[in-house]
């Protein structure tokens, strides 16, 4: 199992700031970028990207629903080629901005609301998927493992990293604001696993061990890392035998 810590940054608007963007870019190997449209304007994206290329860390775009106003966390209704041009609009913006810089993005993780339905909504997963592909087949797709999403993502070809967030019993973020939606150290990791079921239906059994397999794994590492005090800079061993991180760009979890 080969980890790869990403953090969401450039959620700030104008003079409005959110986050300690400059704190996490030491911690972290990759950054999702906010391209505008939950969070985010121009300036905001090509300072974060240039921060973050300074920072030797990858960037990838985090496309949205145009929420600035819920944060993007708001369920919304798109027909299917609408979602695509959000999405091909969003990621070639921030792609645009990293050519300038002389560089390129390696991966698309997309935020809240558009995310989480997307999870269980196949042709929302596909529409998404078919943007990245659109935009370009080389970039990875970062989402949420045992997903409609992730699959959508094989389905089309595209290289997918399987996410999880390590101190959440569930993915989907609606509910993160109360505290029973937070891991405790010494919760049961396998009452963790069950309670993932929002992603279980109509997904093949064996996918879905396979998925839900690199999930335990992560919150089994999570949790000795946490217990031990190391939870900080994580880059440069996730294990007894301190195999190095990869970044995203030289596969880190490929489909």
């Amino acid at each position: 199992m080969m980890i790869n810590l990403n953090a969401d940054l450039g959620e700030s608007f104008g003079a409005w700031r959110m986050g300690d963007d400059d704190a996490l870019l030491p911690l972290i190997d990759s950054a999702s970028i906010a391209c505008g449209f939950h969070a985010g304007d121009p300036g905001v994206m090509r300072a974060t990207l240039r921060r973050a290329l300074a920072a030797g860390v990858e960037t990838g775009a985090h496309p949205s629903y145009p929420d600035l106003q819920g944060f993007g966390r708001r369920t919304m209704h798109f027909e299917t080629h609408e979602v695509e041009a959000l999405v091909i609009y969003q990621v070639g913006a921030l792609a645009a901005f990293a050519s300038a810089e002389g560089a390129s993005l390696t991966h698309v993780k997309p935020h809240g609301a558009l995310n989480n339905q997307a999870c269980v909504d196949r042709g929302l997963a596909a529409a998404i998927a078919s943007a990245i592909r659109a935009v370009d087949p080389g970039l990875i797709l970062l989402a949420p493992a045992a997903s409609v999403l992730a699959m959508a993502g094989r389905d089309q070809g595209l290289a997918v990293a399987l996410e999880v967030f390590a101190e959440l019993l569930e993915a989907n973020l609606q509910g993160r604001g109360t505290g029973s939606a937070c891991l405790a150290l010494d919760a049961d990791l396998d009452e963790i696993v069950l309670s993932r079921s929002i992603y279980r239906a109509d997904i093949d059994v064996d996918y879905l061990e396979q998925e839900l397999d690199a999930f335990l794994t992560l919150l089994e590492y999570w949790q000795q890392r946490s217990e031990a005090g190391e939870i900080g800079r994580l880059r440069g061993a996730v294990s007894a035998d301190a195999t190095p991180i990869p970044p995203l760009g030289r596969g880190i979890i490929r489909g």
